[in-house]
């Protein structure tokens, strides 16, 4: 399945992935985290090698109270980079949220925040996700939902606002969740032109530190 995952992402023009399994602080420790993590690549790097593909190391990391105190955490920050991907809880934010997310910005972490679209139908307080859209983190959303026109009209218009600044594939497999972010970046051109779409990969270099 990972040979048939990185030869679809290789015929989408996709040249980097950023490998970002979940992290849960409840059910594993960092160590053991990072242990099974580099088990895992090591047995992939060859075929992604053969496709022309660099894998980059990351994590999920799901939000938690208290995080930002948490002893290694910056071992979970996408390699050589101080990019923190976290997933925020599926339920309505509060200041709770928002107070963790300040403290990691002071801590020195660059949050960026997963998949947004996903915690929209969540959020009773439309306050809370506007301070959120207004700190100094990246947003990110999953291609899926360009594909869908339920949620593509909302997306175009996180893009269009510069509230959303990344495009992810969140692939986990071949079937239920595939590589996808060919046909989303397909959209994003359509909609929102070829300039805008090549800004965006740039922005995305930036942060890695490919450029």
């Amino acid at each position: 399945m990972t040979a048939q995952m990185l030869r679809a992402a290789k015929k989408q023009g996709i040249d980097t992935i950023v490998a970002t399994p979940h992290f849960y602080a409840e059910s594993m420790r960092i160590r053991r985290f990072l242990d099974e993590r580099q088990s895992i690549v090591s047995k992939v790097e060859e075929q992604a090698r053969q496709e022309g593909i660099h894998v980059v190391c990351g994590a999920e990391v799901a939000f938690f109270s208290g995080m930002a105190k948490a002893e290694g955490l910056e071992r979970l920050q996408i390699e050589d980079t101080n990019l923190l991907l976290l997933e925020l809880p599926f339920r309505s934010w509060s200041a709770h949220e928002l107070k963790e997310i300040d403290a990691l910005l002071r801590r020195g972490f660059h949050p960026i925040i997963a998949h947004l679209e996903r915690f929209y139908p969540f959020q009773t307080d439309r306050k809370v996700l506007s301070a959120l859209l207004d700190m100094p983190v990246v947003v990110q959303l999953n291609a899926e939902c360009l594909l869908h026109w339920k949620t593509r009209r909302r997306a175009l218009r996180l893009f269009q606002n510069g509230q959303a600044q990344l495009l992810g594939s969140d692939c986990h497999n071949v079937s239920r969740r595939p590589e996808n972010l060919g046909e989303a970046r397909a959209v994003l051109e359509q909609k929102m032109g070829k300039r805008f779409l090549n800004d965006m990969d740039a922005f995305g270099t930036s942060l890695l530190g490919m450029e």
